[in-house]
């Protein structure tokens, strides 16, 4: 009986050691970043694109304002409460004091700068996609954006979610880099892949999530129940959005529908921040859309 209880022993170390080793945060290789040219105007097209603003501006932030990314957003979700911290440049409560390696680490792999991981509220499993030059060139906008010196909100979790340690595990299991819709693909369509698929992290809210949170990429952008329990967010499959790639195009400039609605709810900011984009890349993301695999199975009703 003994040896069983020093064998279960060792093997119970042995798996805890295991679980430390595969759940640590894992950082971006410095290399990775070398060569890597900052852009001005190409971090202010990607800090739109990538929709920073929609998050971090404060609650009620108008006009100008937004641009000063002190946070406060308050995000309800099945796991707790999270809300958006402060990523203005300031040095003690922002980030102004991150290098473009610290930023790289938490968009690619969620990983803070002292090590910690970051809860997947913030959307790294998109992120993930990005590459260098873009990294390096939002590092450079947004420390061109005005310091906020308001300290960021303790997210609300309970346990077991609280253990940030277990989010190493999640990540084994979601975090997949790499994109979900492949093929032949044209330039354009690929353009429309990243700015969608990375930049654009649509499938957050377009896609359907299992009991852990991660995504169904085999349901890939067919539409999602509404975090606030009232309704779906709608698909974007081609069998569930049958506007052209020009009406598609339009609404993301404009906001107005092809029937003359308007965009409503959350989509507000979000075309705020595609309405800034060039139309050659608004058009791209259409054609992605366009692009995406109709999946053969009954989806949820409304």
């Amino acid at each position: 009986m003994r040896r069983v209880f020093v064998f279960a022993a060792l093997v119970a170390v042995l798996v805890g050691l295991a679980g430390l080793v595969l759940t640590r945060p894992q950082r971006v290789d410095r290399a990775q970043l070398e060569g890597a040219t900052p852009d001005l105007a190409r971090g202010e097209v990607v800090f739109y694109a990538a929709g920073c603003v929609s998050c971090h501006s404060a609650p009620d932030a108008e006009g100008a304002e937004k641009l000063i990314l002190s946070g406060g957003r308050q995000f309800e979700t099945d796991f707790g409460t999270f809300f958006a911290p402060n990523i203005s440049s300031d040095p003690k409560v922002g980030i102004g004091s991150w290098s473009a390696l610290d930023l790289a680490n938490a968009l690619v792999h969620g990983t803070g700068p002292n090590g910690q991981h970051y809860y997947p509220a913030f959307p790294y499993t998109s992120y993930a996609n990005m590459t260098a030059e873009d990294v390096a060139s939002l590092h450079a906008f947004l420390a061109s954006l005005p310091a906020a010196a308001i300290e960021s909100k303790a997210h609300e979790v309970g346990f077991p979610f609280n253990v940030r340690r277990g989010l190493g595990g999640w990540k084994l299991l979601y975090l997949e880099p790499g994109w979900v819709v492949e093929g032949d693909l044209t330039d354009q369509q690929i353009r429309g892949r990243y700015l969608v698929e990375a930049l654009g992290h649509c499938a957050e809210c377009h896609t359907p999530r299992n009991g852990l949170g991660g995504l169904k990429r085999d349901l890939w952008l067919t539409g999602a129940p509404n975090p606030s329990g009232k309704g779906r967010i709608p698909g974007l499959t081609a069998d569930q959005l049958d506007w052209s790639e020009a009406d598609i195009a339009e609404y993301l400039k404009s906001g107005f529908t092809p029937d003359y609605d308007s965009a409503g709810g959350e989509m507000v900011e979000v075309i705020e921040n595609t309405s800034r984009l060039s139309d050659d890349e608004r058009l791209a993301i259409a054609a992605y859309l366009k692009a995406v695999p109709v999946p053969q199975i009954e989806l949820p009703s409304e």
